[in-house]
């Protein structure tokens, strides 16, 4: 069995790549050449010998310098070319790359150019918008002044015969109103100006407190919106006239102006020289408008002709920075003419790496050619697989498990070497959650969407920072949205339901029944064929007794049983969902039990590809033992009870083999031999617990003693404590991750029940009435709960209820996680990172 073993084919993605620890000698002259190309093929991880160092003690400091500096003037390059809006219509060349000096003196230039352009264009700006608002303050302040002239005049006349006759009111009137009593002696005031709309109010509210009340304020829109300088939007503002008196009041409110932002324009109260001040307004902002859309011509120029090579630019910006960063992590040799430097590099890519450093050398005209050669390593190499488009999405989704609070660091990467969960993820998961969402109808759905985003792939992958977070992930699980939808169909054709409508898509060939006689439940589903039978067996969903003992009895007349998944005959008896709570709790355990014991198998192999045989010894036997003897034997009634149509309680079974192992099982006993058997698989569980706890801590104390090992003190209760929670863990999880398999069945019911209340209660419900209009609504609701609920909310659902299966109960068997990745230095990921 070993050696059979041993000669199995390296399975891709079991194990990661086999890395070793380099050691590069490259020449000062060749130098950065050979980190270009490294950075190309972006197959070895430098490791930092600067660590201690910080980042201003480095040798190319000032390199990285230029490096940030050039890149702070291409960002602002960019957004000027957003703020003027030519992002879109601007289509990158691709040009030769130019030396770094000759590139940093060209940026130099354009960003002064920008720079005196832009305070050109702010000074225009501001004069212009000053004109403006002149112009707008003469065409609405003149108004305030007649009108308030006309009303000063009017109301001079009421008070002087109404009031001004009765002693007390002259004493308690206003100042203002003795001011307009007496103008023609002391004279009323007025300042005139625009302020932002949104601050008028408030504007109004401080001038009357600051005079008490002795001022008139008039305002109006400006009906025309003028550009913010500052934040360059449209902005509305409202032109307004404070009528005061007194020289004090004018100090105040001009003061309360500066403190809001209030421009303030003189207007003359006389109205010819309104007029000739506005004609001369009007044709100053005719030759400013001329001067400003021949500055913006000019610098849409300008910046149209860096956006061809912006793209450009600051990719080699990006990679010259990179490689500048990776050199300040090589060392010089003692001869100073020399960088020594280390990484990991992938055994299957060290002829490549030393193509490379041979292509610098040649290209760099270096008389010395670099020195590659292997190190023995001590610390445990970085974990590196290689994907595709296909296998990628499911690598991710076994890495991302661990990630800390902040999304920032992983904690479940494979550890070196160990068994990779993503191969059988491949399958697993898109079953789970299909056997969480089966309905072909809604499976058909999600295949569309994923036929849609694999065909327009090409076109996505270049838009993938456009598209937006779920779009991008979305776009990213593409091929398990594939296969997910894929497993749903047929999923959805076992349990026999179509947007929660069944099909007879075979025929009539299941009984028509009542609930009468509940001993006969079994007939009620799959197939004839032993073919089909095995098959649906090994899936999980055979549920059936043989065609033989097909029979008619009392009101019940049995037929040939449907071929192939649930009878859609049984739909809306009082039988349905006790049915398919029994057979979809039932698989899940089968399925669960399964998936249990592939990742007890998993360590296994782990175990032997370390050649630790104490963990095939004291953990892989028992814990096979262990799971077996309970939920496996379980297992094995449940398709023993499938195959036969017995009627044995299985809960009573389980129940009693704990409470009463060598009591008669009577009515119970689904085969002969089946209570020794119980209590044998009692006592091998017992036993397992020990044997799990206790021998391999002292083994491991006694061959430390062996040894002789004075390098590292054996903790022995530390050992015996870890392994002692790791075997409580593994007793306990075996109860509750069986339990937590049940989640595949209340899904799948809670899916079903709900899809099925929408259809009737909602589109019947509708079509029931004679009216179109109804009919209408009612297709438009069911469309809007299949649509968000059923297809968003519930895919979302189960994905997370089968992510939760694969991260906890099947990988905690087998997978510690405690590796890193393997990050090379490569020019891709870099651009991948800024994107």
């Amino acid at each position: 069995m070993e050696k059979f073993i041993d000669n199995l084919s390296p399975m891709d993605l079991m194990r990661s790549e086999k890395m070793s620890l380099v050691q590069l000698i490259i020449p000062v002259e060749s130098a950065h050449r050979a980190v270009s190309y490294l950075g190309e093929l972006g197959l070895l991880q430098f490791r930092d010998l600067n660590a201690e160092k910080s980042p201003f003690q480095r040798t190319f400091v000032n390199q990285v310098k230029r490096c940030g500096e050039m890149s702070r003037k291409l960002r602002f390059f960019k957004d000027q070319i957003i703020k003027a809006g030519l992002l879109s219509s601007i289509h990158p060349v691709v040009e030769p790359d130019v030396e770094l000096e000759e590139l940093e003196m060209q940026l130099a230039e354009h960003e002064h150019e920008l720079i005196e352009m832009n305070s050109n264009s702010e000074k225009l700006r501001q004069t212009y918008n000053e004109l403006l608002e002149f112009k707008m303050v003469l065409l609405k302040a003149g108004s305030f002044l007649v009108s308030n002239n006309n009303q000063a005049v009017a109301e001079e006349r009421e008070l002087s015969e109404n009031v001004y006759s009765s002693d007390r009111y002259v004493e308690a009137s206003s100042l203002l109103e003795q001011q307009m009593r007496t103008a023609d002696q002391s004279g009323l005031r007025f300042i005139s100006g625009i302020i932002f709309q949104s601050k008028a109010l408030r504007f109004e509210r401080m001038l009357f407190r600051a005079t008490r009340g002795n001022m008139l304020f008039n305002q109006e829109p400006a009906g025309e919106e003028i550009m913010d300088p500052l934040s360059a939007e449209m902005v509305k503002k409202t032109v307004f006239v404070v009528f005061f008196s007194g020289e004090q009041a004018r100090t105040k409110i001009l003061k309360i102006c500066e403190a809001f932002g209030a421009n303030c324009y003189p207007v003359p109260e006389d109205f010819s020289k309104q007029r000739q001040i506005t004609r001369e307004i009007l044709l100053r902002l005719s030759e400013l408008e001329t001067t400003l859309d021949a500055g913006i011509c000019h610098q849409n120029k300008a910046l149209t002709s860096i956006g061809y090579h912006l793209t450009q630019w600051m990719s080699m910006i990006r990679r010259e920075k990179a490689v500048y960063d990776t050199l300040n992590m090589l060392n010089f040799d003692v001869t100073k003419k020399c960088l020594v430097g280390e990484g990991w590099c992938p055994v299957f890519a060290k002829a490549k790496v030393q193509e490379a450093l041979q292509r610098a050398t040649f290209d760099s005209n270096s008389q010395v050619g670099s020195i590659f050669h292997v190190m023995d390593a001590v610390e445990s190499p970085p974990t590196y697989f290689r994907t595709n488009h296909f296998t990628n999405a499911y690598q991710e989704i076994v890495d991302a498990y661990g990630r800390d609070t902040n999304m920032r660091t992983f904690c479940s990467i494979a550890r070196y070497q160990e068994a990779n969960p993503a191969v059988y993820t491949v399958v697993t998961f898109p079953f789970l959650f299909a056997v969480m969402f089966g309905d072909w109808g809604h499976g058909i759905c999600l295949l569309l969407g994923a036929v849609v985003l694999i065909a327009r792939e090409s076109r996505l992958s270049t838009q993938a920072c456009k598209l937006g977070s779920f779009m991008e992930m979305l776009f990213g699980g593409r091929y398990v949205l594939l296969l997910m939808s894929l497993f749903s169909i047929y999923c959805g054709l076992i349990y026999n339901e179509f947007f929660s409508v069944p099909f007879h898509i075979f025929g009539v060939f299941a009984a028509t029944f009542e609930l009468q006689l509940k001993k006969e439940f079994d007939f009620y589903t799959f197939g004839a064929a032993l073919v089909n039978r095995l098959l649906l067996i090994f899936f999980m969903f055979i549920y059936n007794r043989s065609i033989s003992d097909a029979h008619s009895a009392g009101l019940i007349k049995f037929r040939d049983p449907y071929p192939f998944g649930v009878d859609p005959s049984g739909r809306g008896s009082r039988s349905e969902l006790p049915f398919l709570n029994s057979l979809k709790m039932k698989m899940s355990i089968l399925l669960g039990v399964a998936q249990m014991n592939l990742g007890i198998i998993l360590s296994y192999f782990n175990a032997r590809f370390f050649h630790s045989s104490l963990d095939t010894r004291y953990q892989f036997v028992p814990q096979l033992i262990f799971l077996n003897s309970l939920f496996g034997y379980l297992s094995l009634l449940i398709i023993i009870k499938w195959c036969t149509g017995s009627q044995a309680d299985l809960y009573h079974v389980m129940i009693y083999m704990f409470l009463s192992p060598t009591d008669d099982l009577g009515e119970n006993e689904l085969f002969w031999g089946q209570r020794p058997l119980q209590i044998v698989l009692l006592l091998l569980a017992l036993v397992a617990v020990p044997w799990m706890l206790f021998p391999k801590p002292f083994i491991l104390k006694k061959l430390h003693s062996e040894h002789g090992n004075n390098h590292e003190e054996f903790n022995f209760s530390e050992v015996f404590v870890h392994q002692m929670i790791h075997s409580i863990e593994f007793v306990l999880g075996a109860v509750s991750n069986t339990a937590s398999y049940l989640r595949l069945w209340a899904l799948s019911l809670a899916h079903s029940e709900l899809s099925t209340v929408f259809y009737e209660k909602v589109l019947l419900l509708a079509w029931g009435y004679d009216n179109v209009v109804i009919r209408l609504i009612g297709l438009a609701v069911f469309a809007f709960a299949t649509a968000f609920i059923l297809l968003m909310m519930e895919t979302l659902s189960a994905f997370l209820h089968a992510l939760r299966l694969h991260w906890v109960e099947f990988q905690n068997k087998f997978y510690h996680g405690d590796g890193y990745k393997f990050k090379p230095f490569s020019f891709a990921l870099i651009a991948e990172d800024d994107d």
